[in-house]
């Protein structure tokens, strides 16, 4: 069984045929796609699959694409303005956060929401909200690092 599903994905609307069973993940991938999103483990425990729909952290692995039918989807893609890294991705890239990259935008994405709903974080909530993302090749400590960069940045940009 197939469906029409239209949702918007980086301020644009994009729409595809998919059949009823397609993760959310594989349609970025391979219905529109938007590669920078990550499968990793396919259970949700990784985070590498992380996007925002409507503004939260989801695990695209674990959502199915007709469930986000009309809602607004920003991958790692759609962070970016031009050649002009969202701040988070300047506090990551600063901070030399990450070595092979494969977790990279989970982790991004998850600090995006975490800095949209509180900019004054401090390193214990940091950890609390990153510890549903893995990564195999840091010890985490530069990427702590990369989100407190990244929140500063973020106060400077508010009145």
């Amino acid at each position: 069984m197939t469906a029409e599903i239209e949702l918007t994905v980086n301020g644009e609307v994009r729409s595809a045929t998919a059949e009823a069973r397609t993760t959310l993940a594989d349609f970025l991938r391979d219905d529109l796609g938007l590669t920078g999103t990550h499968l990793g483990c396919e259970h949700g425990v990784c985070g590498a699959c992380t996007v925002l729909v409507d503004g939260l952290a989801v695990r695209s692995c674990l959502m199915l694409a007709v469930q986000a039918r009309g809602n607004d989807v920003t991958t790692i893609e759609g962070l970016a303005d031009g050649d002009v890294f969202h701040p988070v991705q300047q506090g990551f890239y600063d901070c030399h956060s990450f070595q092979c990259g494969f977790c990279t935008p989970g982790f991004v994405m998850t600090t995006v929401e975490l800095l949209t709903e509180d900019p004054n974080v401090d390193e214990a909530e940091i950890r609390e909200a990153l510890s549903g993302n893995i990564c195999r090749c840091t010890g985490y400590e530069s990427i702590i690092q990369g989100v407190l960069s990244a929140a500063a940045k973020l106060a400077e940009q508010r009145p």
